[in-house]
């Protein structure tokens, strides 16, 4: 299932964009092979809750011994893409860098994920998430006036601008290699990737003057899209941005436009901010939530997330789905003529095997130089 089904992966355990590129590949169909460590460190998450690994096979391989190398150098050979996301140099010290794995395999999609880039005064210097987006400007971009930056998670380094980003290059690189039978190295810098993320930024900021208020609206600056408080101690979110949204909120709000500032008017801000800020502190969010059904305002609740589970929706759109033992998010994009396999906590060593045309030399060679109890073999 799946637009990617008979595209092989050999993906290299490790932590964020990497895995996340390596999820979205194989929910699209494509069988993958994640190699593990024989001797990991223990994970932040135990794997079968991980949703980041699911719908791939997995087996552990020490990769410093003459086995370990063989055994994944024959994948190498039947691979059409390779994943990692180590630090500059580390997969050269394995002898599995671009170099060794392209002259095993001119076809072979090599591609890499990392926070600095493989080049660079910061290139071998460790850092995470956080550090990325402090450096790329994009920190202190997305900060509310007169308050610290607050980071995002990590949906914005490690997924948007790592893996993401580089589950796009994999796939233009994918296409290329298929016409003309090279294949080619993709980097995915989370720096680079930011830097991409931000181009309205960039937009707003080469306007000058005149493009100010844009930028500011998105920051949290303009009242009419921003998140209110309610009487419950709960919240709202407005994101108004057009004058008839705006129109329809000021209606629902029971306020009168005659005597308020014009939406666009920066210097009054501050006192329709107070307005909003008191009205809906003056019901619960439940009750602003009927208050705004079906009125053409951009006002939505600000939901958890065991309520977005339940959101009608979200059920009625499979958003989330329940496959396996928990609750996760479905795989997306959505085709309509292959449409994504559902979600698995992981698949049988021995169906990958087959779909790569493992013979039985191979898999013996496999199983020597990985750990047992690691590894699914059926």
């Amino acid at each position: 299932m799946g637009p990617l089904v008979g595209v092989r992966i050999i993906e290299f355990a490790a932590a964020g964009p990497a895995p996340f590129c390596a999820m979205m590949l194989a929910d699209m169909g494509a069988s993958i092979i994640t190699i593990d460590r024989p001797l990991s460190v223990t994970p932040l998450v135990a794997p079968h809750y991980d949703v980041l690994r699911r719908n791939r096979s997995a087996i552990a391989v020490d990769l410093k011994t003459s086995q370990g190398l063989s055994c994944v150098n024959r994948l190498i050979q039947r691979a059409d893409m390779l994943i990692e996301g180590f630090r500059p140099g580390a997969m050269e010290r394995l002898g599995l860098g671009p170099d060794a794995a392209r002259a095993a395999n001119p076809r072979l999609v090599y591609g890499r994920v990392n926070g600095w880039g493989q080049d660079g005064a910061l290139a071998r210097m460790p850092g995470h998430d956080i550090n990325f987006l402090a450096l790329s400007g994009a920190l202190d971009s997305i900060r509310r006036a007169g308050y610290p930056p607050s980071t995002p998670l990590n949906m914005l380094g490690d997924f948007a601008a790592g893996g993401m980003l580089l589950t796009v290059g994999l796939l233009a690189a994918l296409h290329h290699a298929r016409t003309s039978g090279s294949g080619q190295i993709v980097e995915a810098a989370m720096v680079d990737g930011l830097a991409l993320l931000m181009a309205s930024l960039f937009s707003a900021r080469a306007g000058g003057p005149a493009h100010a208020t844009s930028e500011a609206v998105l920051s949290g600056k303009a009242p009419w899209y921003d998140v209110y408080e309610t009487k419950d101690c709960k919240y709202f979110a407005v994101g108004c941005l057009e004058p008839q949204f705006f129109a329809n909120l000021l209606k629902v709000l029971e306020l009168d436009a005659a005597w308020l500032p014009h939406q666009h008017a920066l210097e009054h801000w501050h006192m329709l901010r107070t307005e909003l800020e008191t009205k809906f502190k003056g019901r619960t969010r439940d009750e602003w939530t009927t208050a705004f059904d079906g009125v053409e305002a951009c006002a939505t609740p600000v939901l958890t997330l065991d309520e977005a589970l339940n959101h009608p929706h979200l059920r009625a759109r499979h958003v989330f789905t329940s496959a396996g033992r928990h609750a996760q998010g479905s795989p997306a994009p959505r085709f309509s003529g292959t449409p994504a396999q559902p979600p698995r906590e992981g698949r049988a060593f021995g169906d990958a095997l087959r779909e790569w045309n493992i013979n039985e030399d191979d898999l013996a060679l496999m199983c020597a130089a990985s750990t047992p109890m690691t590894s699914r073999v059926d």
